[in-house]
This record gives C-alpha cells, structure tokens and sequence, in this order.
C-alpha cells in the first residue's frame, strides 16, 4: 500500500498539468445551465477549421489548421480574434474584446473600444486554438424566455445565431442553435444516491470482501466523471482526481480508518461538491447528463457507505474502557 499511493499521487500529478488552448479571455461559469447551445455547422465548410461548444456552453472553441488565417468578427463586424499560423490575436479596439471577458457581458468598455478604429492587434497566445464567451450565442434577458415560463416542463427552441468569420475576403459563418430544457427530477437522483449508501453499507456489513469492488467502482465512476468535464473544456479538477485515487486505494488495501477517510472524502467532495448536477439539465461534460449524475449519485452512496463501513470497523476493534474494579 505505501508504495502504491505514491505511484497514484504522481499519475495525478500528470494528469492535473495538460496542455490547454488559447483563452481569449477569463472564465467565470459554474457550467451548469437550462440552456444548451449547439453548433449546428459552419455555412461554407473549410477543410482544417473546427468549430465546438465547450464547457457546458459557456464557450465556442475555433480551430484553425487551414495554414492560413481566420478571423472572428465582433458585434458590430469588426475583426475581433484572429487565429493566425503562427498564434491567436485579439483586436483591442473590438468592444468585443471587453464584452466577452465575462459569460454576461458586462465588462466596462475602455474609452479606446471603437469598432470603427483601425485593429489594434495583440497575441494571446501561440496556439491555433481559441476559446471564447460570445454573447450571441446565449439568452441574456432577465428571467424565463417567454415560452419556457409557459410551459416550464417542457423543451423550447429560443434562437437560431450566427457567429461570422472571415477567410481573408471571403465572410461565413458559424451556424448554431440554443434551446431550453427543464430541470430533471432533483428527489430522484438524492433517493437513488440514500438508497446505495444504506445498501453499501449493509452489503459490507454481510460481504465484507464486497468493500474492494465498491471501492474500486466508486473510485473510477468519479475519474471518468473528471475526465468527461475536461474533455468539454474544462480544467482537470484535482479534487475528483484524488477523490478517484483514494478510492481505488481503498480498494486494495483497507483498514478502517483509511476506508472511512476515503469514503468521506470521495462523498463529500466528489458527491456533493457536484451535486448542482443533480438540478441542472445541462452539464459542462461530454455525453448525456444522465451519465455525469449517476457518476455523483455513486461518489455520495457509495463514498457514504464506505466511510460509514470504516466507521462500524473502528468501533468494533476499539478496546472497551476498562470497567473499574469494584469495592468490597
């Protein structure tokens, strides 16, 4: 055991420092959201150009390979970003620049933003790979759509957008779609996750040998939930890394006080430190929802019947006060 939990710490190590794209400015998205953003294609397809949604909608990501370079055009169809061969710029005269360094837009603009003044270009980045908030793309009025708060229950198409480039001369586009969905049925997922804590922890109780398995599941459901959210963009989280490794530690080797610390950890921490998910219908990960709540759902029962297990184990090996002798 000592001489796995080293090798596991420094495979965390590699996976917390990847190599990221350019930024074309900072994030301040929590991820979840009741409204999904899709790229539906690009108007005139170009071999080496790609576009994606990342991190829950919060972002476009453009990718440019073409060998030559793209531009991003502001609000007012001024260049913006432009992804070069040679690295990523960003026009500060774009009010877009200011604009977009928030999800809501509400950066002051610099007496110097003037869509109409010549670019003022400055590298971001060396990569041929940006990320951006565009304010196009999302539903920035206060409260509900007016279809959604009618029939909240159900899912509304709100808006088709447009998000323009341009190829040297030639201007298109990319092309996409934001929808609304309802919230998913919060109760159901809290029952599920109270129901296999209880049945963990009796399930340890008759099959001791069953804690290895459930540790084990516990401990990668919560990495390849990690892995789903930084494959949509996000940074790799080092919390449900080490929550993962514990886990799977505790699967191997498991006195009870480890596998109560391991199991209190990947519950408190990987459960319910992402138990938003459970009341959102769009998460920041790859692949559908559902599978991203049942990764929380088993951090929380299975971490909670696990720590609950150690616990039980401890008291059963702790010596009973010694009872004083009694006076004649």
């Amino acid at each position: 055991m000592r001489r796995f939990l080293p090798v596991l710490f420094a495979v965390a190590g590699a996976i917390l420092a990847p190599a990221t794209p350019a930024f074309a400015h900072t994030g301040d998205t929590d991820g979840v959201s009741s409204y999904r953003v899709m790229v539906t294609g690009l108007s005139t397809p170009a071999d080496g150009l790609s576009v994606r949604v990342v991190e829950g909608g919060a972002r476009l990501e453009l990718r440019n390979d073409t060998g030559r370079a793209i531009e991003v055009l502001g609000y007012s169809g001024e260049p913006y970003l432009e992804i070069r061969p040679d690295g990523t710029y960003q026009n500060v005269s774009s009010p877009a620049a200011y604009v977009n360094e928030t999800l809501n837009g509400d950066t002051p603009l610099p007496a110097g933003a003037d869509p109409t003044l010549a670019p003022s270009w400055r590298k971001i980045s060396s990569g041929t790979t940006a990320r951006w908030h565009d304010q196009r793309t999302q539903w920035r009025e206060a409260g509900l759509p007016a279809q959604a708060a009618a029939e909240p229950g159900r899912e509304h198409r709100i808006s088709e957008w447009v998000v323009p480039l341009r190829d040297q001369t030639r201007t298109f586009e990319i092309q996409g779609t934001l929808d609304y969905e309802p919230a998913p049925r919060e109760w159901a997922w809290w029952a599920g996750a109270a129901l296999l804590g209880v049945a963990v922890a009796l399930l340890a109780q008759r099959f001791p040998a069953s804690v290895r398995p459930v540790a084990l599941f516990g401990g990668l459901t919560t990495m390849a939930y990690a892995t789903t959210r930084a494959l949509d963009g996000g940074s790799w989280s080092g919390v449900l890394i080490l929550a993962g490794l514990l886990a799977c530690a505790a699967s191997f080797r498991h006195p009870p006080f480890f596998l109560a610390l391991s199991g209190f950890v990947l519950a408190a921490f990987a459960g319910f430190g992402s138990a938003d998910v459970f009341s959102a219908p769009v998460l920041p990960v790859v692949g559908p929802g559902w599978l991203a709540r049942t990764a929380v759902l088993v951090a929380i029962g299975a971490g909670a019947g696990l720590a609950l297990t150690g616990i039980l184990r401890l008291r059963a090996i702790t010596p009973a006060p010694a009872q004083p002798a009694p006076q004649s």
